[in-house]
């Protein structure tokens, strides 16, 4: 005789929080992780000795940092400094202090990490990233929360503009208006 076996359902995998966050387009998930990711970068030069993998890690320092401020410039901080009230000070700090790391990110790009004052530019840059986060982070964050903007859609736009800066994805013509309309069915409501 033959018995039949059942056997139990399979349990639905939970996702982690790792990939709900990969997945997310909320603007400012989006650029928490960006901000861990560089994190997590500086944190490796700072253990690493040899010069080669010293060199690949602040190559790609220089790269997610250039993105990432590229998008913020383009997308995030015309839609704060528009949608947010008393923003313009945070703002104008924001953009010296990419200014200053754009400066730092020219120089170490020319550089190797047997030169003079390479893990110093290193260190500075890491110190003005942190500083930079904390600042952004905190009192940005807040007005961007308090500003009434899609974080859906800014979060996607500003993805997309990073895809687009890589040559992976085009950005359609109707997508580059996108916070400039934003904004100004805002102002016409307000």
């Amino acid at each position: 005789m033959k018995t039949s076996t059942t056997k139990p359902p399979m349990a639905k995998p939970k996702k982690d929080f790792v990939a709900d966050v990969e997945v997310t387009t909320d603007l400012l998930q989006v650029l928490h992780k960006d901000h861990k990711n560089v994190s997590e970068l500086f944190f490796q030069f700072s253990q690493e000795d040899d010069d080669k993998e010293k060199k690949a890690i602040v190559t790609r320092i220089i790269k997610e940092l250039t993105l990432h401020a590229k998008a913020e410039e383009d997308v995030v901080y015309p839609a704060v400094r528009d949608g947010a009230d008393d923003a313009e000070d945070i703002m104008d700090e924001a953009d010296t202090e990419h200014h200053v790391v754009k400066f730092l990110l020219a120089e170490l790009s020319d550089m190797s990490p047997k030169d003079e004052y390479f893990d110093a530019k290193v260190t500075v840059l890491c110190e003005l990233v942190k500083h930079h986060v904390e600042e952004e982070e905190k009192e940005m964050f807040d007005k961007i929360k308090d500003a009434d903007l899609d974080l859906e859609a800014l979060g996607q736009e500003f993805l997309d503009h990073k895809e687009e800066a890589l040559g992976k994805k085009p950005l359609p013509k109707d997508k580059l208006a996108v916070v400039g309309s934003r904004v100004a069915a805002k102002k016409k409501t307000a």
